[in-house]
């Protein structure tokens, strides 16, 4: 039996976070690559060695200042940094694991983000509008240098994945039953 599918406007919205979190991705890769020329960490190479780059520690979690010149949340990651100065010296935070990690994730949040925004376009694109901010706090919590600081606000990410993931399977039941 077929199935038909219409695809409504409110799809655009769900279209939009998708090439909105490409962008993002775009963001990172460039971030990782201004911290490939700085710490002279080529590629193949994902992660740098300190017994082969003295400046492994910094190349593989490291702060470099960001592309805004103020950050309202800035004050949750510059844990390492005198609080008088945060207002002049506010950081943007990246990280080559915390890249890494975002591309890891990235094909299961497609794939729902996708198909549950043929089901219900409106909620699927709130959840993966979610999901992308708090990607965006889980790199640069993952630059304070502890590893846990990404959970801060960026561990919020897997709450709006597994909305996604329910959504999917609830619209893959439907076409079952329908």
């Amino acid at each position: 039996m077929a199935v038909t599918l219409e695809i409504t406007n409110d799809y655009g919205y769900v279209v939009l976070v998708l090439v909105l979190y490409i962008f993002f991705n775009f963001w990172m890769a460039i971030q990782v690559g201004k911290a490939r020329r700085k710490y002279k960490v080529s590629y193949p190479t994902l992660y740098a060695i300190e017994s082969e780059n003295k400046d492994a520690k910094l190349f593989n979690c490291i702060q470099v200042r960001g592309f805004l010149q103020y950050d309202f949340f800035c004050p949750l990651f510059c844990f390492n940094l005198d609080p008088r100065s945060l207002p002049l010296f506010c950081c943007s935070m990246e990280c080559q694991r915390g890249h890494q990690n975002a591309l890891e994730m990235m094909p299961a949040f497609f794939v729902t983000l996708l198909l549950s925004g043929l089901y219900c376009p409106i909620v699927a694109a709130g959840l993966g509008a979610f999901y992308t901010v708090a990607r965006y706090f889980y790199f640069r919590g993952y630059a304070t240098g502890v590893p846990e600081n990404r959970l801060k606000i960026g561990g919020f990410n897997f709450l709006a994945l597994l909305g996604l993931m329910i959504l999917a399977a609830v619209f893959g039941v439907r076409l079952l039953l329908s």
